[in-house]
């Protein structure tokens, strides 16, 4: 049901990117409003379905199993609902008063084109990230009491207001600067939509819910023990994600634009695959946290579902990622040379994946087990990494132009080099590949992560054999797809890339099944089943 759920919001993600990168591109305006999705964005991430899960969940959820009071979790969950709305509104409230010096201290590359559209940007777009958080809230209290499918379709709303306010931009012919706010305000009212479709589930659940903190209770005190070390922990990946920002923004213009929506295609799988079981299993090993073998058999089946799933969506990636890219934003204002640029990022990304994925199951197992300060001093030197190697190959990646037919040139030496010059990074038709060496940075930490993970975890075995006979198999669909590329390199995206993508994906099935791989069967079996039922009717 939780992959149901992110499937849908995906998916509406998608189309909704689709739209805007036909109307924004990856322009000035398009840059702008990628700055302004990431600095609201932190209040999120801070507070949001992260934090909560680390903390909230596991306490609630033994709660609504082991308390004599029934009365007990809606005092908690009202408790912890009063406690984020304090904070949320003084947050937004802050970041709406100071969105100038706060966009200038985490995007100072901007030009001064970008740099007005994007403060005002932030000023929108902050209201409905509030309400983000307060969604997130109620998605704790919906899987805590196994109501998994709402909470994470939820966002098919947000996506659907985005989109409504594109059509109506474009009806109306607004400029970029005009389309860029009409997305913010999307983006602001599809995040109330979202709280709103959640609300009355959450209350019917949550008995006797009341909005006041009683910080006496035992499993209040378990979450505030909790929430410290799961806020430093997020903190640190903001961090991450804010230098990320900060060097994107010395890119040339487009370099934020092109890794946003990079990081919109390498959040997919994450979201529909990994997350997806990660949210499903924390409820559950949060109420087997003292039983060590039942945890222990817990975590390692979910990692090998998750690293079956990830590797398939690397080698994709890897393999496809061009015709992926092509099909779902190439038109309008996004060319085929922002296609080549996005699809670095995408297959940089590509190269982490299944650590990114296979380290939200570890990282969950710790918060079942009560520990939120290990993940948070790993995710201190996974930032470190990611900001070292970013660094190392951004700017010299910068000095790599792609042309209008897609092909790769350079314009300079591409050893260790800084910045390019403002005037010469501010040229709208020069695309740039920098914005893929952040991506390599983030894909090296990403392994890094995960050795620090199984190692706390003593989970180095369970992790190897999660990924080494589907390793192979991601490999060979790789090497299969390329070549395959070379044979359809004519046709229309609109065929090659559905072709493409089920021929790696069969490819990688086929060879896993072949290896052992019992996960191979999660995608056999329902095309066993229909085959069955063929033949039975004929």
């Amino acid at each position: 049901m939780v992959a149901l759920g992110i499937a849908a919001s995906r998916l509406a993600g998608l189309g909704r990117e689709t739209v805007a990168s036909r109307l924004l591109g990856n322009t000035a305006a398009g840059d702008a409003f990628a700055v302004a999705m990431r600095i609201p964005n932190m209040l999120q991430n801070l507070l949001g379905e992260g934090v909560l899960s680390a903390s909230f969940v596991p306490a609630y959820s033994r709660l609504l199993d082991d308390s004599d009071d029934h009365d007990d979790p809606g005092r908690v969950a009202g408790a912890v609902a009063a406690a984020l709305m304090v904070v949320v509104g003084l947050s937004v409230a802050l970041i709406v008063t100071l969105a100038r010096p706060i966009t200038f201290v985490l995007a100072p590359g901007l030009t001064a084109d970008r740099f007005d559209l994007a403060v005002s940007l932030v000023r929108i777009t902050a209201l409905g990230t509030g309400f983000a958080v307060l969604s997130a809230w109620c998605l704790g209290v919906l899987n805590s009491h196994r109501r998994f499918f709402l909470s994470y379709a939820a966002p098919v709303l947000w996506n659907a207001v985005q989109v409504g306010a594109l059509i109506v931009a474009w009806l109306l012919a607004f400029d970029l600067d005009g389309v860029a706010r009409a997305l913010a305000w999307g983006v602001a009212g599809g995040g109330l939509a979202q709280l709103l479709v959640q609300l009355p589930l959450t209350l019917r659940l949550a008995h006797r819910l009341r909005l006041r903190w009683a910080s006496g209770h035992p499993a209040l005190r378990e979450i505030r023990r909790r929430f410290g070390p799961a806020v430093l922990g997020r903190g640190v990946v903001q961090v991450s994600a804010y230098v990320d920002l900060m060097l994107a923004s010395l890119l040339a213009t487009g370099a934020v634009a092109a890794l946003y929506r990079g990081q919109i295609l390498y959040m997919l799988p994450v979201s529909l695959f990994a997350m997806s079981v990660a949210a499903a299993e924390l409820p559950e090993m949060s109420r087997q946290a003292d039983d060590p073998v039942a945890l222990a058999a817990r975590y390692r089946s979910a990692t090998r579902k998750v690293a079956f799933w990830m590797l398939m969506a690397a080698a994709v990636y890897l393999a496809a990622g061009d015709l992926v890219v092509g099909l779902l934003f190439e038109g309008g204002l996004f060319s085929e040379a922002d296609t080549v640029l996005v699809w670095f990022v995408v297959g940089a990304y590509g190269l982490g994946l299944p650590a990114t994925g296979v380290s939200r199951v570890l990282q969950n197992v710790c918060y079942a087990r009560g520990d939120t300060s290990g993940p948070a001093r790993i995710a201190a030197v996974r930032v470190a990494v990611a900001a070292a190697v970013g660094m190392a190959v951004m700017f010299p990646l910068d000095r790599v132009m792609v042309d209008s037919d897609g092909f790769l040139s350079t314009t300079g030496p591409l050893g260790l080099a800084w910045a390019l010059p403002e005037a010469e990074r501010a040229l709208g038709d020069a695309v740039r590949l920098g914005a893929a060496g952040l991506a390599l940075g983030s894909a090296a930490a990403a392994w890094t992560e995960i050795v620090m993970l199984a190692r706390r975890l003593r989970a180095d075995e369970a992790v190897r054999a999660a990924l080494g006979a589907p390793m192979t198999a991601a490999a060979t669909a790789f090497a299969a797809t390329a070549a395959l590329k070379l044979l359809i390199g004519g046709w229309p995206v609109l065929v090659s890339a559905p072709v493409a993508v089920a021929f790696a994906v069969g490819v990688y099935t086929v060879i896993a099944h072949r290896r052992g791989v019992a996960e191979a069967h999660l995608l056999l079996r329902p095309l066993r089943t229909a085959l069955w039922h063929k033949q039975a009717r004929e």
